[in-house]
């Protein structure tokens, strides 16, 4: 049983992650609304029927805006943490309200999903794999650094969403206040390029296919740079940079990846199949 990935929306502006096998499926984080959650999984072929849950990373507005009409319209149970859940004031029926453990495996259907803490100035952050019949995604977003537990979980991908948010230089020479600059750098905010790629380069593991490149900055880095730097060492893994105006394409994790036969852009044509797995 192989994975099916996409980011739905990436940045400040909101996030959203879709992981799922041919039969059930969750999202990771939800902070674009309902409706436009809904345009962009029609226009990849997703269907929200197969959607069985909403895990919440942390209370920023850009993860959990959308979660309230999204889980109360498809009665999605929400996974969330009780300090998460009181910072972010979210409004959910009981009856949907679920929490979870750090380390410890929470399984839906065919999917096994396992938190793990993260380095972010909210008040309870998380980061989480999503593993199905042995191949495993990662969503590593809102870093501060690199810590322990990230290096561990990101060397047992397939496949990662993983934040590049700024440029240093960039980030130096921009407009913003000295304080959020330290904020955004001072190991509780967001991981780098150099942050990113340093981790990518020294944990990525000889299985990996896909590392889609999550949260980058509007103002503080460029998709293009993002891009190049990370193709320069991929080593024959697909490069993709998550946008924040739009969804990217499904791509396909099968564990099977072979780095040297590996091709250009690595996601496959799902509109023959889309009604059937989807």
């Amino acid at each position: 049983m192989s994975l099916f990935i996409a980011s739905l929306n990436s940045g400040s502006n909101g996030n959203c992650y879709y992981v799922g096998n041919e039969h059930e499926a969750v999202l990771v984080d939800a902070g674009i609304s309902c409706r436009e959650t809904e345009k962009r999984m029609l226009r990849l072929g997703l269907s929200m029927k197969k959607v069985r849950a909403i895990f919440v990373s942390h209370e920023h507005s850009d993860h959990i805006n959308g979660i309230p009409v999204l889980s109360k319209k498809y009665q999605l149970p929400v996974y969330i943490t009780p300090p998460t859940m009181r910072g972010g004031s979210l409004v959910i029926d009981g009856e949907l309200l679920n929490s979870f453990t750090p380390f410890e495996t929470v399984t839906i259907g065919g999917l096994n999903i396992t938190p793990f803490p993260k380095k972010h100035d909210a008040s309870d952050p998380y980061s989480f794999t999503i593993t199905s019949a042995g191949v495993t995604v990662g969503v590593f977003t809102d870093i501060g650094i690199a810590c322990e537990n990230l290096v561990s979980h990101f060397s047992r991908c397939h496949a990662a969403f993983l934040e590049a948010n700024y440029d240093d230089d960039m980030l130096d020479k921009g407009g913003y206040p000295y304080h959020l600059k330290r904020r955004i750098r001072g190991g509780n905010g967001h991981l780098s390029n150099k942050q990113a790629v340093e981790l990518f380069i020294a944990h990525r593991p000889a299985f990996m296919s896909h590392l889609l490149l999550a949260h980058l900055s509007k103002n503080n880095n460029d998709p293009q740079l993002v891009q190049e730097l990370f193709e320069a060492c991929a080593g024959g893994v697909n490069i993709i940079v998550a946008s924040r105006y739009q969804e990217t394409e499904v791509y396909y994790i099968n564990g099977n990846h072979n780095p040297e036969l590996a091709g250009n852009k690595g996601a496959i044509d799902l509109k023959p199949v889309q009604t059937s797995l989807f």
